[in-house]
């Protein structure tokens, strides 16, 4: 931008990490207020561990993993209202949040689902914790879900300015440290590992060498954090020292595989459930593929027997594809047959997976000389089941491989889950 004086002014980078509070437990909050104020726990697949907690919840002393069968005669005693993850509902709102954001900058990072870094180089002239506070009350006005807002010089910074926001009553959800002068008191608050990129190796060296906090670690030898968090180490020391090393990436580098496995509420021993399982875990991780415009050369198929009886739990096979593929029908036949390859009769399995590696985009593969699918055929067909599955619900058509029976044992058990408010008509809010 040009200045007074004619010359280019290269501005300094701004970073706003906005983070949705107890993203889970907001999203069951917006269609029920009555849970507002009250302990709220959201489980785990199979309702197995709590993995969103409300404030009450924490101030309970209900940890983040911890076993709901602990968790009964707490949960009891102070009525803390208890729900199945509900992933459509979570992805949904996730969205509607993510758009909300795009209002209030042209360069956005969708890090995680409750979590977007904007780009807030070009507002540096205005004050930015008032737009930090617009961009908190829009976010709660048009979709309900508080947040926290982070307002640095570097993403590193940002972080640390959103966990502050969050546990001050003065900042009131969004903290503002594009300013030196207030980072290293705010550095000081914060324990080492709980800095962004400190893994736990990483935490207790650093406080075996007297760094205990992130304003230590800001300050510390750089020859001593080079030599053992390498690289790495030394872009975080800039990071923290109001150094930009990590871009805002709107453009995400392809995944390279992609997954999709599900752990079993009891030991499986029937080919014919597994069957289901992995043609069911197929059909999604092809979704997937489809929805990134991409297909697999590789197929891996694996199950997992209860690892505490057995000396040898996992067992697998990989197939390679003749023609890269993201067509379901297609991925659930080789899928099948590399079942039969590994399964055991009489054995119990606890898990089943499948991973499809070697991506690529979906345009340009060479077709094999005998190649029986019509691909044009299948590709149309493909788009067409999206269609329909993402207007009227997932599964809404599927493949006869699935299975039809609604109380398949190899299914993921959410017998507390809330209803899917905004993306199934028969289950949308209902006003008295």
């Amino acid at each position: 931008m040009p200045s007074e004086n004619g010359r280019i002014e290269k501005r300094m980078p701004v970073f706003a990490l906005v983070d949705c509070n107890n993203f889970y437990v907001s999203c069951e909050r917006v269609f029920n207020p009555g849970l507002t104020g009250k302990p709220v726990i959201v489980l785990s697949n199979n309702d197995g561990c709590a993995v969103a907690r409300s404030n009450e919840a924490k101030a309970l002393g209900i940890r983040m993993g911890q076993p709901a069968f602990q968790l009964k005669k707490l949960m009891a005693k102070h009525q803390v209202a208890v729900y199945s993850s509900n992933y459509a509902l979570y992805g949904d709102m996730s969205q509607r949040v993510m758009r909300t954001l795009m209002q209030f900058t042209p360069r956005m990072e969708i890090y995680s689902i409750d979590e977007a870094f904007l780009d807030l180089t070009a507002f540096n002239r205005v004050d930015l914790a008032e737009y930090g506070r617009k961009i908190k009350q829009t976010v709660e006005q048009w979709t309900g879900i508080p947040i926290s807002v982070g307002i640095a010089g570097t993403k590193t910074l940002a972080k640390i300015a959103n966990r502050l926001a969050k546990k001050s009553t003065k900042a009131d959800g969004v903290l503002d440290l594009s300013a030196a002068k207030y980072q290293a008191q705010a550095l000081a608050a914060v324990a080492v590992g709980d800095v962004w990129g400190i893994g736990a190796k990483s935490a207790a060296f650093l406080l075996a060498n007297g760094i205990g906090n992130a304003l230590q670690l800001r300050d510390a030898d750089r020859v001593l954090i080079g030599k053992k968090m390498g690289i790495t180490g030394l872009k975080l020391l800039d990071e923290l020292n109001g150094v930009s090393r990590y871009p805002l990436e709107q453009s995400p580098p392809r995944k390279r595989s992609l997954g999709v496995s599900r752990t079993f509420r009891r030991e499986i021993f029937s080919l014919a459930e597994l069957s289901e399982a992995v043609s069911a875990y197929i059909s999604a991780g092809a979704e997937k593929l489809r929805a990134e415009k991409a297909v697999a050369g590789v197929l891996m198929v694996y199950l997992m027997t209860n690892r505490f009886k057995d000396y040898s739990p996992y067992h697998s096979t990989t197939i390679n594809l003749p023609v890269p593929s993201n067509y379901t029908a297609e991925l659930i036949a080789y899928a099948k047959k590399g079942l039969r390859e590994i399964y055991r009769q009489g054995q119990g399995y606890k898990k089943a997976g499948i991973l499809l590696s070697d991506l690529r985009p979906e345009t340009g593969v060479q077709a094999a000389f005998f190649d029986e699918i019509d691909r044009d055929k299948a590709g149309g067909l493909m788009r067409v089941l999206d269609l329909i599955n993402g207007t009227m619900g997932s599964g809404t058509i599927r493949y006869g491989a699935v299975g039809l029976s609604r109380d398949q044992s190899w299914k993921t058990v959410f017998n507390l889950r809330s209803r899917a408010y905004t993306t199934k008509w028969g289950e949308l809010p209902e006003v008295e």
